[in-house]
């Protein structure tokens, strides 16, 4: 037993020390997440979730700018509350498959970070030091999903998806436009 024991144990020193060798990395002055800010972003507070009739306003809103544009039903439009829960969808006879849950996925991530899905798209587009946002829960980094805001609080969120990007955030802001 004991000649089993002594190697066992000086394999896991040196598994140690090789571990905690690797763990050391020093911070680069470059990157700009070395900065610690003296605010802190994003804090609008959450407030009573949207409800279904409000839902509707919103994803008719986004429909008209479709419509307006002669898009051709090619796109879905996802609403959810603040949790990132589903309240109402809608899907345009001509929209791709994938764009069903890609809609929900950008309208999840603009409720629960509290931010335009378009800001996660141009900080990963900056390279290296943000592709760390990929690792975040939940997280689609395409534009298209916008935080719903009434009296200053997050109510909920739209995404579209069925088009370029462009085309899903300028729907996806209509129908925000419809709450002010």
């Amino acid at each position: 037993m004991r000649r089993f024991t002594t190697p066992a144990a000086a394999l896991s020193l040196v598994a140690i020390c090789v571990t905690t060798a690797l763990a050391q990395v020093p911070a680069d002055p470059n990157n700009p997440n070395e900065n610690v800010p003296d605010t802190v972003p994003f804090t609008m507070p959450y407030g009573e979730p949207i409800n279904l009739d409000t839902a509707k306003k919103v994803a008719a809103a986004a429909a008209a700018e479709e419509t307006n544009r002669k898009w051709n039903g090619a796109f879905c439009i996802a609403i959810v509350s603040p949790s990132g829960d589903l309240v109402y969808f809608q899907k345009g006879d001509n929209c791709q498959y994938a764009s069903v849950t890609v809609s929900a996925h950008k309208a999840r991530t603009a409720a629960k970070y509290r931010r335009p899905t378009l800001v996660f798209e141009r900080l990963m587009a900056k390279g290296n030091y943000f592709t760390y946002l990929a690792t975040l829960d939940d997280v689609i980094a395409s534009r298209g999903g916008n935080p719903l805001i009434v009296n200053g609080k997050i109510v909920g969120a739209i995404g579209v998806s069925g088009g370029t990007g462009s085309q899903d955030d300028t729907i996806s802001q209509a129908g925000a436009a419809a709450l002010k």
